[in-house]
């Protein structure tokens, strides 16, 4: 059976700052989703927040990048936006970077992740979703979980994921892809992804049958809108078990704390901090950058449910697990914000063209003089 899972988000406006998706935002996107469901649309969804962003998880049976399913999303994003506009919530319908929905919300604003899969005999789904960070921030993650045998002791042990991992590349800049498989060419993977401001993951897939295996959002916002609009926040998919790696695999990067960028203005480098649900809200320099993840089973076309016929998830960072991720994250922050505005707190010139720095600069222009 031919199932999709689609994930798109979108910051619609936020309570108090760059904050938290208050309740009558979350409401809505529950709203139209379930009257989705109702008419056959789709056949499951659940709604949560990373942060200040509205994330809205749908199960159908329409493919990828299919016309229906992004409008409706574009359309829940347009009336949670018009709600925070009427309650004058900060940056409301910040990432709904054009007017009118045009077939497709891939180039809109909003960040979507799809993978379209043939059901297997148990289908154990994960689902990432990160804020105050940029698309570059789920290189290292997926890396850890699908090329290194350190962190993915199936690479060595399971005879199905033996033949190792074929990872796409997109070039953010030039606007091209390219296919590496690890182990082979794991050098040359590493001297791209290392540099994640220009060079993402977009989807891997199992060598051995090209089993689609993980799937990114790559939206960046400066480059659709040409200025700095917010930090792109990307999703995730990532299919788990089974010839795949383990949900313990899958988690264990995310043990320790790492950098991306993004945090305070989309302009300085950051730790992730893996949080529950519950603590999904940015607070100390509009962060830390944060991460939170679910995870569920897909079934016959739908996200397996309750008797009740709620979704079952489960909030894979609520666990004491990952006090020492979030402990070190509060540390990093710490240290690093003691830099104030010097690299490498700060991001680098190059990272900083679409932010509002060189408005700043600029007016300092015409008193250069020749050395």
């Amino acid at each position: 059976m031919r199932t999709t899972i689609t994930v798109i988000k979108c910051d619609v406006g936020s309570l108090a700052g760059h904050h938290v998706v208050p309740k009558p935002l979350l409401e809505i996107g529950k709203r139209k989703l379930k009257q989705a469901e109702e008419t056959g649309l789709i056949n499951s969804h659940f709604v949560f927040n990373a942060g200040d962003d509205l994330e809205l998880l749908m199960v159908h049976t329409r493919g990828e990048g299919n016309e229906e399913i992004h409008k409706l999303a574009w359309e829940t994003f347009k009336e949670a936006a018009d709600k925070a506009l009427s309650l004058k919530l900060y940056g409301a319908g910040q990432d709904l970077l054009k007017e009118a929905f045009s077939g497709n919300i891939r180039g809109l604003g909003p960040g979507v992740a799809e993978m379209e899969i043939e059901e297997r005999a148990s289908d154990p789904i994960t689902v990432f979703a990160a804020d105050k960070t940029s698309v570059g921030a789920f290189n290292f993650p997926l890396f850890k979980i699908f090329a290194d045998p350190f962190n993915t002791a199936g690479l060595i042990i399971d005879p199905n994921m033996a033949g190792g991992f074929k990872f796409e590349v997109m070039d953010l800049k030039r606007h091209e892809k390219v296919v590496l498989k690890c182990p082979e060419e794991m050098y040359d993977l590493l001297a791209l992804i290392g540099s994640p401001q220009n060079y993402i993951i977009s989807h891997v897939w199992r060598a051995r049958d090209d089993m689609l295996c993980a799937s990114t959002s790559t939206t960046k916002l400066s480059l659709i809108a040409g200025k700095y609009v917010g930090k792109d926040d990307p999703v995730m998919i990532i299919r788990a078990q089974h010839g795949l790696p383990a949900l313990g695999e899958i988690l264990m990067p995310f043990l320790h704390s790492y950098f991306v960028e993004g945090w305070m203005r989309g302009s300085h480098w950051g730790p992730l901090m893996p949080v529950s649900l519950k603590d999904s809200k940015c607070t100390v320099f509009d962060g830390p950058p944060r991460i939170v993840g679910i995870g569920f089973q897909v079934s016959n076309g739908k996200i397996a449910c309750d008797d009740s016929g709620r979704p079952l998830i489960t909030d894979l960072f609520d666990d004491p697990a990952f006090d020492l991720a979030r402990k070190e994250a509060i540390n990093y922050t710490a240290v690093i914000r003691r830099m104030g505005e010097f690299e490498p707190a700060r991001l680098s010139p190059e990272s900083m063209e679409y932010t509002t720095l060189p408005k700043v600069l600029e007016k300092l222009r015409d008193r250069f003089k020749p050395i």
